[in-house]
């Protein structure tokens, strides 16, 4: 039996990460900011910490008799990121080093686990996406998360952890609502669809996205945890390997909703607003391999298999049926 420490374990990834460990029979301790609240425990495998990451005290009594460390606690939105950099910085990078540094004061080389980003290949000449690739952020958001990530990897060269960064490509899938309106685009769109709105892409949307189902990321994360020897403080792109374009993606969406409902979902191209980010332009398909060598990780559930179970999860929580 393992012992899993998350961090924003009431957060979306987290909640379906401490379903997936109590399904395993391992041990998960959330913790989480006092203004988060995460499902109820129902399960004496779950245990609640409410603190703050970034204060030794409380980090030193989170990681007590911890073997595995899911660091997801981040801020997530490159435009709330650009607005006050310095808050983000408290908030991607900070964080990072008080958790390594609690680890050196600890001890015993637990494993560590680092939530990244896959926009941090920037706008990439080729595809697909993979390690290879050189990093090129182009926000500060993304600064920041490469920043998080070279202290992982120096703490990995020094002993301290084992571990690596998963840099999450487009995750959907069943879970609580996105705090962010420019995250979780997809499952906005699936909310907007139930209730009968029409759906809106940007310009032609030809742009190329990999969506990765959210519960299939979470078990790509337990797969890094029981490798942790193939870690060694790299990074790896965390996708399904296959690219939609977003305009297929949403037009999915209507009419997967329009068979459930059985109304159809009107779809409409709209100009992009001037403030959208050059990165959200981006083609973006990663290659899935290396994850498939290190940690026999690939995932098996389709764009359209995912959407369905959002659907069907969505309509439930929302009394749609």
């Amino acid at each position: 039996m393992k012992h899993f420490l998350i961090t924003g374990g009431a957060g979306y990834l987290g909640s379906s990460l401490v379903r997936a460990i109590v399904a395993r029979g391992d041990r998960v301790r959330r913790l989480f900011r006092g203004d988060k609240t995460p499902e109820p425990a129902a399960n004496q495998q779950i245990e609640d910490f409410q603190g703050d990451i970034t204060s030794r005290a409380d980090l030193e009594r989170a990681l007590a008799d911890v073997d595995v460390i899911l660091h997801l606690a981040a801020q997530t939105s490159i435009y709330v990121a650009d607005a006050d950099p310095l808050a983000d910085l408290e908030a991607n990078v900070r964080p990072m080093l008080s958790l390594l540094e609690a680890c050196r004061a600890r001890g015993g080389c637990p494993t560590l686990i680092l939530a990244s980003t896959a926009t941090l290949a920037g706008i990439a000449p080729t595809l697909p996406v993979g390690a290879a690739t050189p990093d090129q952020p182009a926000t500060i958001y993304e600064l920041h998360k490469q920043s998080a990530e070279r202290y992982l990897r120096h703490y990995c060269e020094k002993g301290v952890v084992r571990g690596c960064s998963l840099r999450l490509a487009n995750v959907f899938g069943p879970g609580p609502k996105s705090s962010r309106p420019d995250r979780g685009i997809l499952n906005g769109m699936v909310r907007r669809a139930l209730g009968g709105e029409t759906l809106k892409i940007y310009g032609t949307g030809e742009f190329l996205r990999d969506y990765i189902y959210v519960d299939e990321a979470a078990r790509a994360f337990l797969c890094a945890a029981d490798h942790e020897a193939s870690l060694n403080g790299r990074h790896f792109f965390l996708a399904s390997g296959t690219g939609h374009t977003l305009a297929d993606a949403v037009r999915m969406v209507a009419r997967l909703v329009g068979e459930r409902t059985g109304t159809p979902v009107q779809v409409e191209h709209v100009p992009a607003p001037p403030t959208l980010a050059p990165i959200e332009t981006r083609n973006f398909v990663a290659d899935t391999e290396p994850l498939w060598q290190a940690v026999g990780f690939r995932s098996t559930v389709s764009l359209e298999q995912g959407l369905r179970q959002t659907i069907d999860y969505f309509s439930q929580a929302e009394g749609r049926t």
